[in-house]
């Protein structure tokens, strides 16, 4: 005898009414600004939007923060590799310390991180003027707004390589030794091609975070059109004069170079997660 039927009660639609506040939430924080600022900056015409992005200080301004966050990404790649490499593979005493200051930039307020700075290589502090001395200025020249950026985004490359000299299998890395391969070799044949895509991660993150970088550098770079002044101190500058389109027009550039990055750390976390499938 066939035993009966039991229809189970339907399962309460929380998952949707969770997925729709998330979405309602992420759509009113994040792209109903970005699509109102977009409108905004575009709105005057195609003939406004270009003569306020080809203002001669606009362009330097975008200039001087994409050269100097691409510089910054070179150190950071070079040393956030370094320092992850010596965390993971190295014992020393104080290790816990040392990684947990790593961290120390994401806690400290941008303008507090600048001020320090300031302290350190500005033109009144001993180092400073031992530099100033040579020629070497730091504090309101371009090395200046370099340092900043490199002490906001110290812990992108760290963070994103470390987790995966964690998990890597040292197996590789002994056969490579065992035939004969230097060091050098196998970091570069062997470990390398490993790290790359969280080496990468980590740059773009650095790169996307100081194109925003405003505090530290307001006080590092001073107010020097032409000079010192980057995107977002021009963008402040310009909403401070009153040219509310000038200021949008350059964060409307800011924010398209932001977005792209995601749209490639995306990319490249899904090729990531098929190499580790297959």
């Amino acid at each position: 005898m066939a035993e009966p039927t039991i229809s189970s009660p339907s399962a309460p639609p929380s998952g949707l009414i969770l997925r729709s506040l998330t979405l309602g939430y992420l759509g009113l924080m994040v792209v109903l600004p970005l699509v109102a600022l977009t409108i905004q900056a575009a709105e005057p015409g195609a003939g406004a939007f270009w003569e306020q992005l080809t203002n001669p200080f606009a362009l330097h301004a975008l200039r001087l923060t994409f050269i100097t966050a691409f510089a910054m990404v070179i150190v950071n790649i070079v040393t956030g590799t370094a320092t992850a490499w010596v965390l993971v593979r190295y014992r020393f005493p104080g290790k816990g310390l040392v990684n947990a200051l790593i961290d120390m930039p994401f806690a400290v307020p941008t303008v507090v991180a600048g001020l320090m700075l300031v302290v350190l290589f500005g033109p009144s502090s001993t180092l400073g003027a031992i530099l100033g001395k040579y020629g070497w200025g730091v504090i309101y020249h371009k090395p200046g707004v370099i340092l900043a950026l490199l002490f906001v985004t110290y812990p992108f490359v760290i963070r994103s390589v470390q987790p995966v000299l964690l998990e890597m299998d040292a197996a590789e890395e002994e056969a490579a030794a065992t035939l004969g391969a230097g060091s050098w070799t196998i970091f570069r044949r062997v470990t390398l091609p490993t790290l790359w895509p969280s080496i990468l991660t980590g740059a773009a993150l650095s790169f996307s975070r100081a194109l925003g970088e405003f505090g530290s550098v307001a006080m590092v770079a001073g107010n020097h059109p032409l000079e010192t002044k980057t995107a977002p101190l021009y963008i402040f500058g310009e909403i401070e004069s009153e040219n509310r389109h000038g200021a949008m027009v350059v964060s409307v550039v800011l924010l398209a170079c932001s977005l792209l990055i995601l749209i490639f750390l995306n990319v490249l976390q899904k090729r990531g997660g098929r190499a580790h499938v297959h």
